[in-house]
């Protein structure tokens, strides 16, 4: 098998790195569009986990943008990203590579959290907390999109 495989592993990470919520939310809306991941997922198969992970990625989008938002390094902050992260690299891993693209994502997602909020807060500094929140999650929810895409793409 290829290790090229485990790519939207590794890139489902970096996207739980910056939004805890977005993978959970993309790879929800690839279900209910149909869309199956390579690895076992069944846990989104429930409507109430699909329409959930929606939900919970649209709310984490608005409540960054609070004053109040923590950072994404605090302690609740890196444990929601380390299991969003390992579910959904777990879920876009090939079958039976299931725990190690849950490891990949989580390996990607924790180092790259800390680098990306010292990103945001330099960004913070110039164009202040809104307008840079709204363009990390362009750029975040964009990848997260394309990573699920890529990885539930028809297979022949």
């Amino acid at each position: 098998m290829k290790t090229l495989a485990l790519l939207p592993s590794v890139l489902i990470g970096a996207v739980a790195s910056a939004r805890s919520m977005t993978p959970m939310a993309a790879i929800a809306g690839a279900r209910l569009a149909h869309r199956k991941t390579p690895g076992r997922l069944l846990l989104l198969d429930h409507p109430l986990f699909k329409f959930g992970g929606l939900a919970m990625g649209a709310g984490e989008l608005f409540g960054d943008k609070m004053k109040s938002a923590p950072d994404r390094t605090v302690f609740l902050g890196l444990l929601a990203r380390v299991m969003s992260a390992g579910i959904a690299g777990s879920a876009l891993a090939p079958r039976g590579r299931e725990k190690l693209g849950a490891a990949l994502a989580v390996g990607t997602a924790v180092p790259l959290a800390y680098l990306g909020l010292a990103g945001r807060k330099k960004a913070m500094k110039r164009i202040g907390q809104t307008k840079s929140g709204l363009i990390e999650d362009a750029i975040i929810v964009a990848a997260g999109a394309a990573v699920v895409a890529m990885a539930t793409g028809r297979r022949r």
